[in-house]
């Protein structure tokens, strides 16, 4: 039964990868996966992903590149400041510039280096490293 579908597709990856696949599927398939998928191809923690309508929620098939380590999701869901975004990087990533936070933002779901970029805060989905 999916409670959390992100949360799903976070554990598929993860079990894909310490079991050494090249690929993995992901079902079903949301916007908010795809977006959190393109943040991870961009920092290359996944080689590419590719949408697939299949008629019962579609899926997306993600090529693994075997650098993760862990990845999961954040619950919950914690509203974050932009000077905040250091305090959550020390307890959920395992070393200073070493993995990425995946949050959703007025701009978009974007990774916090961007964020800190950018100058905006909001509320953590994920983590990968």
């Amino acid at each position: 039964m999916l409670q959390d579908p992100l949360n799903d597709a976070m554990v598929a990856i993860r079990n894909a990868e310490t079991t050494g696949k090249a690929e993995v599927i992901l079902r079903p398939a949301s916007k908010l996966i795809g977006h959190v998928l393109k943040v991870m191809e961009e920092h290359e923690y996944i080689r590419s992903f590719e949408f697939i309508e299949d008629g019962r929620g579609n899926l997306y098939r993600v090529g693994l590149v075997g650098s993760i380590n862990n990845c999961g999701v954040i619950k919950p869901r914690f509203a974050v400041k932009r000077a905040e975004l250091e305090k959550y990087e020390a307890r959920y990533l395992p070393a200073q510039d070493f993995g990425v936070l995946i949050l959703t933002t007025t701009e978009g779901v974007i990774s916090q280096t961007k964020a800190k970029q950018i100058g905006v805060g909001g509320k953590l989905l994920a983590y990968v490293y």
